[in-house]
């Protein structure tokens, strides 16, 4: 039995923490097992065997959770550099109320709905490999899901039809009011259907990821869905906003025509703000594209240092705007992106935008997206960004800290951005870390 030991304001913790071993010579040989038998909690560690591939179908039950501070670690351990596998069931693995949890250094895959439910509070994703899922990758239930962070991951091969996702994120507003959604370090990309992320939470920071080759948007930042609130549920209890900072998006489906979409999707809209700042957007379908979708209900859109180039061919559109409901009127702000010449629909809002036929990045082909020093990038960002007047988005990121790759990276070894002189436009710096391309082409 766990002893607890009270703390000055009454603060409960376990007086010592227990490691526990899961794998195919350990006492326990799956964690279901596990949670059957014994009681764990905060603080503790769970070691899964790498090297080994585990039944799907588990569930990490609402009585196996840590504290406020004090996660369950679920770590997954490398045999001979391999990962343990989870593979299979309707739900590969599922979070059940299972709030203040680590979940790190997995392959989950298989999952014939969703390889990963996730419906709890104060989860952490990272390091994980999540891949085959016939239907969404991660999906975050109506209710009871909270904040989550998803780091240092490869979400691939997931999606299906235009209704399910490799990344379906939402929060309950309810039950967790004031969640936070934290994306980052992560590559998204080979969707089979839906967007590569569909975000419905509550607030959203999505910095340093690349994303890459949806079946529909790369990004869709948009509201909760107002057709499957609970009963005695308020519609659009508040403002969703999206800080979207430092990421690579490259969209390449020619069959379909629009990149990012903000507000809402005809179910559920913000009615909040969502900002881009020094973010490439490559557009390599070789067909006309609208970049920046807005659509529903919205308050503010602003973009701030950000590339936006169509690679083969096609034009660019910038914004398209006649499916958007402004809360409070038209409220667009920018500065100092990079356009193609004959760009169409640049907001007149934006100042300080450079044009030209080639940004002067290092090699497209290879995705080296790096500026060259003697390309329109480098050294023209703006490096003091202001917001829309009234219209700021709470805990903006400024300057981008980190630079994205297209691969999967192990944890803490994202790339610096180390600014010389003035800031670049765009995600990566040429005084950075250089990067390449690596893993899928």
């Amino acid at each position: 039995m766990r002893r607890l030991i009270l703390l000055p304001l009454c603060a409960a913790l376990p007086l010592h923490a227990a490691t526990y071993q899961v794998g195919p010579t350990r006492t326990y040989h799956t964690l279901n097992a596990l949670f059957a038998a014994v009681d764990v909690g905060a603080d503790d560690v769970i070691e899964v065997d790498g090297n080994a591939t585990y039944a799907g179908g588990v569930i990490v039950p609402e009585d196996a959770q840590g504290a406020d501070g004090h996660p369950l670690v679920i770590r997954g351990v490398r045999v001979n550099g391999h990962r343990p596998v989870i593979s299979g069931s309707t739900n590969t693995v599922e979070f059940r109320q299972s709030d203040h949890l680590v979940f790190e250094g997995f392959e989950v895959t298989g999952g014939t709905s969703r390889c990963i439910l996730q419906g709890a509070h104060d989860v952490t994703v990272r390091d994980s490999v999540i891949h085959g899922c016939a239907g969404h990758g991660i999906l975050s239930t109506d209710e009871f899901s909270g904040s989550f962070t998803l780091e240092y991951s490869e979400i691939y091969d997931a999606g299906s039809g235009s209704t399910r996702h490799p990344l379906y994120i939402q929060s309950d507003e309810i039950t967790h009011p004031g969640s936070l959604f934290r994306m980052q370090y992560c590559y998204v990309h080979d969707g089979n259907g839906g967007n590569l992320l569909k975000d419905r939470h509550e607030r959203s920071q999505i910095y340093y990821n690349w994303f890459e080759d949806a079946a529909y948007h790369e990004l869709e930042l948009i509201g909760p869905d107002e057709g499957t609130q609970q009963p005695g549920w308020t519609v659009d209890l508040v403002r969703e906003d999206q800080d979207v900072v430092g990421n690579v998006i490259v969209h390449g489906n020619p069959g379909f025509d629009s990149v990012i979409r903000v507000g809402g999707d005809g179910s559920g809209q913000s009615r909040g703000r969502a900002r881009f700042a020094n973010n490439t957007i490559l557009v390599t379908s070789g067909h006309d594209v609208t970049v920046f979708r807005i659509f529903d209900g919205i308050q503010a859109v602003e973009a701030h240092n950000n590339v936006l180039y169509a690679t083969a061919g096609g034009t660019i559109r910038v914004e398209r705007t006649v499916e958007a409901a402004w809360a409070n009127g038209r409220q667009v702000g920018g500065s100092n992106n990079w356009i193609p010449t004959g760009a169409t629909f640049v907001p007149a809002e934006w100042t300080g935008t450079h044009s030209g036929t080639n940004p002067g990045l290092a090699n497209v082909a290879s995705f080296d997206l790096t500026p060259t020093a003697a390309g329109a990038l480098h050294d023209a960002g703006n490096p003091a960004p202001q917001p829309i007047p009234g219209y700021a988005v709470a805990g903006a990121l400024f300057p981008p800290h980190y630079q994205p790759t297209r691969a999967l990276l192990p944890v803490g070894g994202a790339h610096v951005r180390a600014v010389d002189g003035t800031i670049d436009i765009g995600a990566i710096e040429l005084a950075g870390d250089a990067i390449f391309a690596n893993g899928f082409d």
